[in-house]
Order: structure tokens, then C-alpha cells, then sequence
């Protein structure tokens, strides 16, 4: 089956789902390759079966260099206790996921294997073009499109979990859409998280050397009171992952000039620690 008809297959079994940024109705039919709504707004489904639900220019941070990078290093399981914590977390009956800032896509698609029902449901969202296209290479019944946390193209109550790796949040949306019972699981990064790398590229006087995430911490339970925090903490070994990927999937080469660059790919690592905590609410 084409990517595009794979896409509209998807769409067709989850229509529900998903609802027109114009006029806030819940989309109705699939026409030829559009998808409409009862006024008569229309997305239309590009060749990899994607949609493009943004309403304005957003630009993206990650670019297609990065994002492939990236893609390599998490193929390499480089997140998979951190997936494994999520799935934990759910219940075994069938979920309706959504992922906040999906990337790539590995991390969705992991979620999915390891939860292992048949009828849970995966959409993944990204304002990056290029990552919902890398994305849509992946063999996974987990469904991308292009859309912004901001303005979610989705449903009032049609998740029963979100899972947001990394990604910003936007807790009024995230709430519209989580359905009554279901869970909001964060990952945040805690000080420690790539420690080795952030010390290997930056002075002990870099603002970068040192990660404090407290603010978003104090933000979620701000919100949530009674939310959960896990902490999952592990060692990498780099034998299966290339450093200059490891270097390059992460924002922390932003800030690092060429010499510190050139200096870090010639010493390298042989391992690193992933430090992250698992936020936890449940909507009542």
C-alpha cells in the first residue's frame, strides 16, 4: 500500500479525532486525498499520507542533518529505558497516545511495540517538515502529521495518554484533549542528563555547563499538585552510537564555538548518562 493510502486509511478509522483549526468542528469525510469538515475546510494529504496543520509559518530549531542524527541514536535504543518507564505507566487496555513533538518518530513507534495491544492508537505531531517526513519511513502503525502544541488539530477528551519527551508544553491544550482518567507523562531533563558531554564541551564559567530544570518542575506541579515524579537514571556505552551523532542530535552543540567543537570530536566518549524524571498526572 502507498504511504498516501495508508494515511487516509488511518485517518478514515480515527476521523474523530481529529478537528479543523477554522472552525473547531470535528472533520467529517475524506474527499480524493482532502480530509473536510462540515463547513467545508479541507487539509489535504500530502504524498507520504502526512497533514499539514499549521495555520502559520512556525520554524524549526532541527534541521534534517540533525533530525537524521538523532534518528540513528535512538535506533540505537539510546532512549529505551526511558520508553519502557512510559509503557510501565499505562494501563495494558488499549490507549489512544498522542506525542507531543514526535521528531523523528522513534520514540512513538517504540511505545507502540513494547505496549503491544492491537488496538491502541499513535499519533505523533511535529512542526518540523522534515521530521514527520523522516518519520513516516518508519515500519509502525503510529500515525505523524505536522502541527503545532499550541493549536492541537485534535478533538476535546481523544487521547487517554500523552507522552512528551523533551518538547515544550501547553497544558490548557494538553488538558483539552486528554480524555478523563487519562495520563500525561513528561520527561524533563534532571542536571546530570549527558553531563560528560555538556562538560566536555563547556568551561566550568560556560553558562552552559551546569543544567538546573527546577522551573519547570515548580511550572508542572504548579498545575498539578498531586503529579508523580520518577527518576530514571542509566549509563550509555558508545560502541553502537557515533559520537559526532550523539554530538550533533542534541541542542548543547548550539552553544559551543568551533574550537570547543573540534576539540570535543577528538577526545570523544566511550559512554554517557541519561538523568532524566518521568512527570506523571492523571485527569480526573
Amino acid at each position: 500500500m502507498k504511504k498516501i493510502d495508508r494515511g487516509i486509511q488511518f485517518v478514515q478509522q480515527n476521523i474523530s479525532r481529529f478537528r479543523c483549526l477554522v472552525c473547531n468542528q470535528a472533520y467529517e469525510t475524506i474527499e480524493g486525498h482532502s480530509l473536510r469538515c462540515p463547513n467545508g475546510h479541507q487539509v489535504d494529504f500530502s504524498k507520504k499520507g502526512t497533514l499539514y496543520f499549521l495555520t502559520h509559518q512556525v520554524a524549526s530549531e532541527y534541521d534534517a542533518s540533525m533530525l537524521a542524527a538523532r534518528r540513528r541514536v535512538l535506533q540505537a535504543g539510546f532512549f529505551g529505558p526511558i520508553v519502557q518507564a512510559i509503557n510501565a505507566a499505562l494501563p495494558e487496555t488499549p490507549q489512544r497516545i498522542l506525542d507531543i513533538g514526535s521528531g523523528e518518530g522513534t520514540p512513538l513507534a517504540d511505545l507502540l511495540k513494547r505496549h503491544a495491544n492491537p488496538q491502541d492508537v499513535g499519533i505523533g505531531f511535529d512542526i518540523s517538515k522534515d521530521g514527520v517526513n523522516l518519520a513516516t519511513q518508519l515500519t509502525t502503525p503510529a500515525y505523524y502529521c505536522v502541527a503545532d502544541l499550541a493549536q492541537l488539530p485534535f478533538t476535546d477528551a481523544a487521547f487517554t495518554a500523552i507522552m512528551d519527551v523533551f518538547s515544550p508544553s501547553a497544558y490548557q491544550e494538553f488538558e483539552r484533549v486528554l480524555a478523563p482518567g487519562g495520563q500525561l507523562l513528561k520527561i524533563v531533563p534532571n542536571p546530570e542528563y549527558l553531563v560528560e558531554l555538556r562538560h566536555l564541551l563547556f568551561k566550568p564559567t560556560d553558562r552552559q555547563y551546569q543544567y538546573d530544570n527546577q522551573r519547570v518542575l515548580d511550572l508542572f506541579a504548579q498545575h498539578y499538585p498531586t503529579a508523580t515524579r520518577q527518576q530514571i537514571r542509566y549509563q550509555v556505552t558508545l560502541d553502537d552510537i557515533d559520537f559526532n551523532d550523539l554530538l550533533v542530535m542534541t541542542p548543547l552543540h548550539w552553544g559551543a564555538d568551533a574550537e570547543q567543537l573540534a576539540t570535543a570530536k577528538q577526545q570523544g566518549l566511550t559512554s554517557i548518562t541519561v538523568d532524566v524524571s518521568l512527570l506523571t498526572m492523571q485527569k480526573g
